[in-house]
């Protein structure tokens, strides 16, 4: 279902947005952070829980489900919606990431990528063309053009070569879409390169895409400093009325930077990830569960948050779990951490209406690295 951004106010003294859009007869505002439901499912969660913690877009990876249980299964199932039960936004990336670290640099070529299947080893071959008619079947309301993702740390000549057969794919996709109730965004790349940064903006924008996103700031390689470059090379070029998208980011600090240069949507496993492993965010920095020292802590894992979680349970019983590997711990933990970011971006959002973001960011560095943070 396509729907118009609409931009209501830009902070005083950054680039912060305050924007929204309507969806099915509800407003979203932005900026967002999405979690991440790679196989139509946000791990160990349900989409009541994932509504309850004020949930908006959230996002779905085009390779693993055309792997399986493939996107012709997800479209007589009446598309990802249905399939998954979610209906709130949806947004598919193009798999482009996905294949691209399982793919050598010789199988990449002008036609598209030559790789393995990472189940069971079957050769595959994704085209521009290809990732379009997957993500049309699987019937998101945002698909993402297929773009090349070299690595962070690639020279400026083979950046650029990459930049340019990105636009050409990203060309290809555009004329292949064939979903008219889904949005087609377009991916700027350039890596750190100022040059590249703003040609790759200024191209893709020619497209005319219903919304841009910049990519190629999550790579394994990347520094934060680079990130920051990346955006602040792209968004200049970017235009004001299109919803601005900053792929696979989702460290607290990093949000509020990219927030602060223009970014309105974010997405990461991170807060998943981190769940499985023990790990929650907390206004006073990120803490490990597994340490002996919560063993006996009968405190929520943060005082300050509304979520199910900490209304209900103690840092030692969710440690107890962690411990254990029960499946429940890390369902409390995802829980906690996708609230977080997500209180994060609403606390955000108040600060940009008053004009506050900056100081927003000096407290919230304050607290969560502590004062001698720099």
């Amino acid at each position: 279902m396509k729907f118009t951004f609409n931009l209501e106010k830009t902070e005083k003294s950054t680039k912060a947005r305050l924007g929204s859009f309507i969806y099915n007869n509800k407003k979203y505002d932005t900026p967002m952070f999405m979690p991440v439901g790679t196989l139509a499912t946000v791990k160990t969660l349900s989409p009541e829980e994932l509504m309850a913690i004020n949930s908006g877009i959230i996002l779905s990876n085009t390779y693993h489900l055309h792997i399986r249980p493939g996107e012709d299964i997800v479209n007589a199932a009446g598309g990802l919606h249905e399939f998954m039960n979610y209906h709130g936004p949806i947004l598919t990336d193009s798999g482009g990431y996905q294949v691209f670290s399982l793919a050598n640099s010789k199988d990449i070529t002008e036609e598209g990528v030559a790789f393995k299947n990472h189940l069971n080893g079957d050769k595959l071959f994704i085209t521009p063309e290809k990732s379009i008619q997957i993500q049309n079947k699987l019937d998101s309301d945002i698909a993402m053009s297929f773009d090349e993702c070299p690595p962070a740390s690639a020279d400026h000549e083979y950046m650029q070569k990459s930049v340019e057969r990105t636009l050409r794919w990203a060309k290809r996709g555009k004329e292949a879409h064939k979903n008219p109730h889904q949005m087609l965004f377009g991916i700027v790349q350039g890596g750190a390169y100022e040059d590249l940064r703003r040609y790759s903006a200024e191209e893709t924008v020619k497209l005319d895409f219903d919304g841009y996103s910049i990519g190629g700031v999550a790579n394994d390689d990347e520094c934060k400093e680079d990130m920051y470059k990346a955006i602040d090379y792209s968004i200049p070029y970017l235009p004001e009325n299109k919803l601005r998208y900053l792929m696979g980011v989702g460290e607290p600090i990093d949000l509020i930077e990219g927030v602060i240069r223009g970014i309105d949507i974010f997405d990461c496993v991170l807060p998943t990830r981190l769940a499985r492993h023990g790990h929650a965010f907390t206004k006073y920095g990120k803490i490990n569960l597994k340490n002996a020292k919560y063993k006996t802590d009968f405190t929520p894992l943060d005082e300050t948050c509304d979520c199910y979680t900490c209304k209900n349970y103690t840092k030692a019983y969710i440690r107890h779990l962690i411990t254990s590997n029960e499946t429940f711990g890390a369902r409390l933990l995802s829980i906690h951490n996708i609230r977080f970011l997500i209180h994060m971006m609403e606390d955000m959002r108040q600060a940009i209406s008053n004009d506050t973001i900056l100081e927003y960011k000096e407290e919230f560095i304050k607290n969560y690295y502590g004062e001698n943070h720099e």
